[in-house]
Order: structure tokens, then C-alpha cells, then sequence
């Protein structure tokens, strides 16, 4: 493909995902009144407040916009997937299908798994504060936190499609993440801990075992892909 092809290409791509994050946030605005309830209900918070006149109007909008980038992420996943497979050889798109699936539904465990770990979040995180200082929940605040969060699970999550990505272009092998398993294991336990926090050993142990099968069963893929 020409540069000009590729340009072509780019903003067919971006035309058609732009067009589903649309028609989905508008889809969104809705029910994120529900969302919001849930997100505040879900976090164990039986009131929240608000500190501006529009703030709830603006939150509810705010929150329409996430949701709409999870509900069109799907066609955005394959828009982008479309975008890259010329670049791959014959043998290799017979991938692009099972890694887009792949994509959604990793990033679709990692939410479920945030949705979990929310209570344990808010507990360990107030626990920490001082005795004398009490919590006012500011609904905007805090339902940006809960977003934020669920969006760093769901990439977090993405990791055995990335190891398997860089595999099939050659940049990582099967090889060499076996000889780097203690480093890997020593990683995934610190970030299961960071994203996971626990007084209990259990809590952490709910990310970190998810997240190193992961990356056992994508090096066992690749090596007996041959990479």
C-alpha cells in the first residue's frame, strides 16, 4: 500500500470508530444515571455528594463518554485490527479474528475483576487515613476514580494478547520469557498487590494468579506456535 492508501485507510478507520463511540455515548446518556448509582452503591458508599451546581448533569455526561468507549470498543478493536492486518503476512491474519474476541473479552475480565476489588479499594484506602479525619464522598471524584480504575484493569488485562502480539512479530519468544519467569513472577506479584490491596494474602492472590496464567498460556502458545 501507498502512503496515500495508508492514509486512506487511517481515516476510514477512524471515521467508522468515531461514528460507533457516538452513537454509543448517546445510547449511554441514557442509563449513566444508573451507572452512577451502581459505581456509588457498588463502592459501599449509601451517599455521595456534589460540589458544583452542574455537577451532576456534567458527571452523568462524563460518565456517558466512558461508557460509550466500552460499549463501541469492540468495533474500535476491530477498525484497529483491520488497520494493521496489510502489514501482515497471509499466514498470519487468520489471527486478526480470535485476537479481536481475545481483545474484548480480556478486556471485559479485567472490568468484572475491578467491579470486585472496588469495595477492597475504598476499605484499604480509608483504612489508611488518619482517626480524626471523616470521608465526605464527592460523587464526581469518586466516580472518576471507579472509571479510571476500571479502564487500568482492563488494559492491565490485555497482557496475554500483547505478549502474543509481540511473539508473532518476533520481538519477545517463547524462549526468552522462560528464562525470565522469576522476573515475571516477581512483577505480577507486585503489581497483583498494587492493584489488589489486602491486609489478607487472598485479595492480592485473586489478580496475581489470573494474571501469571496468563502468561504461562500465552508463552506456551507461542512455543508451540514456533516462536
Amino acid at each position: 500500500m501507498s502512503v496515500i492508501e495508508h492514509l486512506e485507510a487511517l481515516r476510514r478507520a477512524l471515521i467508522i470508530a468515531l461514528i460507533a463511540w457516538s452513537v454509543a455515548t448517546i445510547a449511554a446518556i441514557f442509563v449513566a444515571g444508573h451507572v452512577i448509582t451502581f459505581l456509588v452503591t457498588r463502592a459501599g458508599i449509601s451517599q455521595a455528594i456534589y460540589l458544583q451546581p452542574g455537577g451532576g448533569v456534567l458527571l452523568q455526561l462524563k460518565v456517558a463518554i466512558y461508557i460509550g468507549i466500552v460499549l463501541a470498543s469492540p468495533v474500535i478493536i476491530q477498525q484497529v485490527w483491520w488497520f494493521v492486518s496489510p502489514g501482515l503476512h497471509p499466514h498470519e491474519r487468520r489471527f486478526v479474528l480470535p485476537l479481536v474476541v481475545a481483545t474484548i473479552a480480556f478486556f471485559a475480565l479485567g472490568v468484572g475483576v475491578a467491579m470486585f476489588a472496588l469495595p477492597l479499594y475504598i476499605h484499604v484506602l480509608g483504612s489508611l487515613a488518619p482517626a480524626d479525619v471523616k470521608y465526605l464522598p464527592d460523587v464526581t471524584e469518586l466516580v472518576s476514580f471507579v472509571l479510571i480504575m476500571v479502564i487500568g484493569f482492563g488494559l492491565v488485562f490485555e497482557l496475554p494478547v500483547v505478549l502474543f502480539v509481540l511473539g508473532m512479530l518476533r520481538v519477545v519468544s517463547s524462549k526468552w520469557l522462560y528464562r525470565r519467569r522469576p522476573y515475571w513472577f516477581l512483577a505480577l506479584g507486585i503489581l497483583a498487590n498494587f492493584l489488589a490491596p489486602g491486609v489478607d494474602p487472598l485479595t492480592p492472590m485473586i489478580m496475581f494468579v489470573p494474571l501469571y496464567l496468563f502468561f504461562e498460556g500465552t508463552a506456551l502458545l507461542l512455543k508451540l506456535l514456533g516462536r
